[in-house]
């Protein structure tokens, strides 16, 4: 009892550093696409920084790590001002 009792606040842990991508559908062929072409209308560095997320998250997906991929797809999204699910639906926001 004493062990479920400890091991309980790590589960709870565990479960809310699941970032909000994991519901997310992500596409390692659709979600970089739709990256880029944000990135190229905003520009500038943050820009840059989502695409390099994108080509680390493009690697991943070939690795068979889809949902790491997805974490950085989700923070690429985040540098140019939208949300990954955001994304998946078409409503950027510009």
């Amino acid at each position: 009892m004493f062990k479920r009792l400890i091991a309980l606040p790590f589960a709870i842990l565990a479960f809310a550093a699941v970032p909000a991508t994991a519901g997310a559908q992500v596409s390692c062929t659709e979600t970089p696409a739709q990256i880029r072409t944000l990135a190229d209308a905003k520009g500038g560095e943050e820009a840059v920084k989502a695409l390099k997320l994108v080509a680390v998250g493009e690697k991943l997906c070939a690795a068979d790590a889809k949902f790491e991929a997805g974490k950085k797809f989700a923070s690429a999204a985040k540098l140019l001002g939208t949300e990954l699910a955001a994304l998946s639906t078409g409503t950027t926001g510009y």
